[in-house]
C-alpha cells in the first residue's frame, strides 16, 4: 500500500486525537519507527492492521473510524489539497458525483504511483445513484461515505447516504440527492491562494 495512504491514517490520528493516540496505534502494530513515509510503499497487510489498531485505541467500530478518516481527508485544514482535487470534479454535487469514476486517474496525475481502489457511479433515476467501491480494503465504502458527506456540505447539497453490506469485495453506497442548492456551500475558486 502506498505510504501516502498510511500517512493519511497517521495524520488523522495525530491531528484528531494527538500524538499519544498515534503512538498507541504504532505500538499495537509494532511499527518502528512509529511513522510512515508518504512516498514509500508498505506491505498490503499493514494498512488493515493499522486501521484495526486505530479502532481498538479509539474504542470505536472500524467502519466508524473509516468514515471519520474520509471526512478528515476533505475537511481538515491540513488536507486542503485533497478537497481542491475533488472540487475540480464539477460546479455542483451532481457533477462531482459523475466525476468520481475518474478519481483514481486524477489522483495518479498528482502522485503517479498512487493506485486508489476502483469506484464506479451508476445513476438509476433522477437524483438516485449508487457508488460501487471495489477494493481489497474492507471499509473503503465507509471512507467514501465520509468523503461524500463532507463534499455534499461543501457544495451546499442535501443528500441521503446509505451503505449496503459488502458483497464479493464490492461495497455499495446509495446516494439520494434531495436538493443540489440546499445551502450556499463553501466558497471555492480555481486559484490555490484564492481561499
Amino acid at each position: 500500500m502506498h505510504g501516502l495512504i498510511n500517512r493519511s491514517i497517521q495524520n488523522y490520528m495525530t491531528d484528531s486525537y494527538g500524538l499519544g493516540a498515534w503512538h498507541a496505534v504504532a505500538a499495537r502494530v509494532g511499527l518502528s519507527p512509529p511513522e510512515f513515509e508518504a512516498m514509500l510503499t508498505y506491505p498490503d497487510e499493514v494498512t488493515p492492521a493499522v486501521l484495526d489498531a486505530c479502532a481498538a485505541v479509539l474504542r470505536r467500530a472500524r467502519a466508524d473510524v473509516m468514515e471519520d478518516i474520509g471526512a478528515f481527508l476533505v475537511s481538515h485544514p491540513n488536507t486542503e489539497a485533497v478537497r481542491r482535487l475533488l472540487r475540480f470534479g464539477g460546479m455542483n454535487f451532481e457533477d462531482f458525483l459523475h466525476s468520481l469514476d475518474d478519481l483514481p486517474d486524477r489522483a495518479r496525475m498528482a502522485v503517479s504511483d498512487l493506485h486508489l481502489p476502483a469506484i464506479e457511479l451508476h445513476e438509476h433515476a433522477a437524483g438516485c445513484f449508487s457508488l460501487i467501491c471495489v477494493s481489497g480494503l474492507a471499509g473503503f465504502g465507509n471512507l467514501m461515505m465520509g468523503v461524500l458527506r463532507v463534499m455534499a456540505d461543501d457544495y451546499g447539497a442535501l443528500a441521503l447516504l446509505d451503505l449496503e453490506d459488502c458483497e464479493d469485495g464490492r461495497e455499495t453506497v446509495r446516494i439520494q440527492l434531495i436538493k443540489t442548492d440546499f445551502t450556499d456551500g463553501r466558497r471555492f475558486e480555481l486559484g490555490a491562494g484564492a481561499q
